[in-house]
């Protein structure tokens, strides 16, 4: 089954909420910001995506801001930038979607017209 990481509060999330139910697309919503994705789950994310690991980052959120994650990330290493999203869901680009083969980071009409439908 497909697996949504979002936020209720987010339109972003919302939108591709609804856009899945209009598809009759099923999935199981997981709110990242209690339960992020482990390091591993956002490895097999990043591969299926074919996404840079720096993609994942959601760069207009105030935690990255406020942890000044842009100055900070060119001394990260792969291991550490995914021990630091794994930790704080609201760090993650919204929505993460995966069945397990595919992936999207974000929301797209067009992308999830093509990979969801």
């Amino acid at each position: 089954m497909l697996k949504f990481y979002g936020y209720k509060q987010c339109g972003t999330c919302r939108k591709a909420e609804q856009f899945l139910k209009q598809a009759e697309i099923a999935y199981e919503f997981v709110d990242i910001t209690e339960q992020p994705p482990s390091a591993e789950e956002l490895t097999a994310i990043v591969a299926r995506a074919n996404v840079p690991l720096n993609k994942l980052f959601n760069t207009s959120g105030v935690q990255y801001r406020e942890l000044k994650i842009k100055e900070r990330l060119p001394a990260l290493s792969q291991r550490e930038i995914l021990a630091l999203l794994a930790s704080n869901g609201r760090l993650i680009k919204r929505p993460l979607l995966t069945d397990g083969e595919r992936a999207t980071v974000g929301f797209n009409e067009a992308q999830f017209a093509a990979v969801w439908r």
